[in-house]
């Protein structure tokens, strides 16, 4: 039987749909565009990595997977006009859009560690993600060319160089984001583990 504390309450439903509600708007407010994809943007994985530490990463996980097919779908008509086969299409949906944001939830896994585990939770939620893009970038698309005025012919580095330029930013400030918003008394309560309330 299940025990009260493993269910999802009303209100942390609607706490999961207004964090993916607003991780989809923050994503759209893109401070710099990569050419073939990839991005830094406003936050976006703040609101998705801060349910998954105040609820837990079981929970986290549940979200985060339906977070990815919202940026699934904000993203399909570019993604379809790109004139991809079939079998590269569907490689492209689940590296670079099931998986890759359906992993943010792991972010709770050390909720409990205090601030500490709340970083290293982050950070390692989206060191995955950063896995799966490189993965899509190094097996699918297998692209080389200049990245930073240099001329990479090794499909490995390219694509690590590629989608770090963008994943270490959003790395850096989501980890200073979550650390100010730790530190604000007046957001403890929004963002808090409950545990530790």
């Amino acid at each position: 039987m299940e025990t009260k504390k493993s269910k999802f309450t009303t209100v942390m439903l609607v706490e999961g749909a207004v964090m993916i509600a607003l991780a989809a708007v923050l994503s759209l407010i893109k401070i710099y565009k990569l050419p073939w994809g990839g991005s830094i943007t406003l936050l976006s994985m703040l609101p998705i990595c801060m349910f998954s530490i105040k609820h837990g990463a079981a929970k986290g996980l549940i979200i985060s997977v339906l977070y990815s097919c919202v940026q699934l779908l904000l993203d399909l008509s570019e993604v379809m006009s790109w004139g991809l086969t079939a079998g590269i299409l569907i490689a492209c949906f689940a590296l670079d859009y099931i998986l890759a944001y359906s992993v943010l939830g792991v972010a709770g896994m050390f909720n409990s560690k205090g601030i500490g585990g709340w970083i290293a939770g982050t950070v390692i939620a989206m060191l995955l993600r950063l896995l799966m893009h490189f993965l899509s970038g190094a097996l699918i698309w297998k692209s080389v060319g200049e990245i930073w005025n240099l001329n990479i012919g090794n499909q490995y580095l390219y694509s690590l160089l590629y989608n770090g330029s963008y994943m270490v930013p959003e790395i850096v400030f989501t980890v200073i984001a979550s650390v100010i918003m730790y530190r604000v008394p007046q957001l403890q309560k929004l963002i808090r583990p409950t545990a530790e309330r």
